[in-house]
């Protein structure tokens, strides 16, 4: 039999990339009335002042298709938003609006991979990375963020290097890292910076979590030296704003890069919410206040989960940034993620999301769980009451500690 009429409906490059983890977990925890802690996204709302600018772009009748960038106003603020927190200067020629920070992802690897290129990810990674590149036609080669339990998450640097290839094209960073809560340091930007530079390769820094970071400093790569010039620097709105449904997202990039990735985006989306794109305009000219108040309510919302986990008993990654925390199951006398991810909305009333969803080597990440705390007090308190229902599993004499402790 001729070998097309084998094949399903479904192309190959999307074979695999079935619904995501975030929906079966979401599914799970709404069968079994669990405290979400899994889909990251806030269960409380965005500022007022973000809102009525929405509300009154909407009744000023701003509702019609915005240019292919993005509307002047959002384009100007992100340019002052760079400028003022990361002193990058940027036109806003150079700024360009997508449908989410998932769509500019997209667009990028569309923009500067042919079929066959390659481009290098970190894993665990976010999972539309790995969908970006199959569906350009490109390969990913793939990184490992080794889990280092105090140390935190780290790469080999002799593993990076060995990564890299004649037909890498792409490397694509997060950071501060979903969902590791890793945030680079500078050694670790200068070392991508140089490969960059040895290679002849665009980075594409996906930083929605910019406002995020609790140990440390945001270091965008862009602002190194060389690097504005093969840097595409990913936001959006939905993180700083509690606005993950309205889909706004930006990139900042130089001319050539910036014409690579509209030559793609207008066949993508064109264009996208365009009364959003005027609130998030005047969220990012918020005053220092604003954003110091959301830094400090999610330090005390990862400090509140994070001495709840420890209290419960597993080993806890307090992150540097993000607005996750990943956490080790083995002292708790389980060794598989998923089959505890899938057993804890049911018999322990908490939904998590598990980690080995984000990984190519699985094996690096079965240990963990990935928790969100973009949630409120009284959720996250109602979420770690519930988690000691877990009992410690103890090594016993007769033996090491259970794959499954008794429940």
């Amino acid at each position: 039999m001729d070998e097309s009429h084998q094949r399903g409906p479904g192309a190959r490059r999307v074979e695999g990339f079935g619904t995501t983890i975030f929906a079966e977990m979401t599914a799970l925890a709404n069968r079994h009335g669990a405290v979400n802690l899994g889909q990251g996204f806030p269960d409380f709302d965005g500022p007022e002042m973000v809102k009525e600018a929405a509300v009154r772009a909407i009744r000023d009748g701003l509702n019609q298709y915005a240019p292919t960038g993005g509307v002047p106003e959002l384009a100007q603020a992100v340019t002052e938003h760079q400028e003022r927190f990361w002193n990058l200067a940027y036109s806003t020629d150079e700024v360009t609006v997508y449908a989410g920070a998932t769509e500019a992802i997209f667009a990028s690897i569309q923009a500067f991979t042919d079929p066959g290129d390659e481009v290098v990810l970190f894993e665990p990674f976010y999972d539309s990375y790995r969908a970006s590149v199959a569906m350009a036609g490109a390969h990913e080669r793939v990184v490992t963020l080794r889990d280092q339990g105090d140390r935190g998450f780290r790469y080999d640097p002799e593993e990076l290097e060995a990564a890299i290839g004649p037909r890498t094209r792409v490397i694509l960073l997060n950071t501060p890292h979903n969902p590791t809560g890793k945030v680079f340091d500078r050694a670790e930007l200068e070392h991508l910076a140089e490969l960059c530079h040895r290679h002849d390769l665009v980075l594409v820094s996906d930083e929605v979590y910019e406002h995020m970071v609790y140990e440390g400093e945001h270091l965008p790569p862009a602002s190194l030296p060389g690097m504005r010039e093969r840097t595409v620097t990913i936001s959006s709105a939905g993180k700083t704003f509690s606005v993950t449904g309205w889909k706004i997202g930006w990139s900042c990039a130089p001319p050539p890069l910036t014409r690579a990735l509209r030559a793609a985006h207008q066949f993508i989306t064109f264009c996208n919410g365009t009364p959003f794109q005027y609130a998030v305009a005047a969220g990012l000219r918020a005053g220092d206040g604003y954003y110091r108040e959301l830094l400090e309510g999610y330090r005390a919302r990862r400090d509140l989960l994070c001495s709840g986990l420890e209290e419960v008993g597993f080993g806890v990654r307090r992150p540097a940034g993000t607005y996750f925390v990943v956490a080790d199951i083995r002292p708790l006398g389980w060794h598989d993620d998923v089959e505890f991810c899938r057993m804890l909305p049911e018999e322990i009333g908490v939904a998590a999301v598990p980690p080995t969803s984000f990984y190519l080597h699985r094996e690096e990440g079965r240990h963990l769980v990935r928790f969100a705390f973009c949630k409120t007090h009284s959720v996250l308190g109602e979420g770690v009451r519930r988690l000691h229902r877990l009992r410690r599993a103890a090594p016993t004499a007769e033996g090491p500690v259970p794959e499954r402790p008794s429940r």
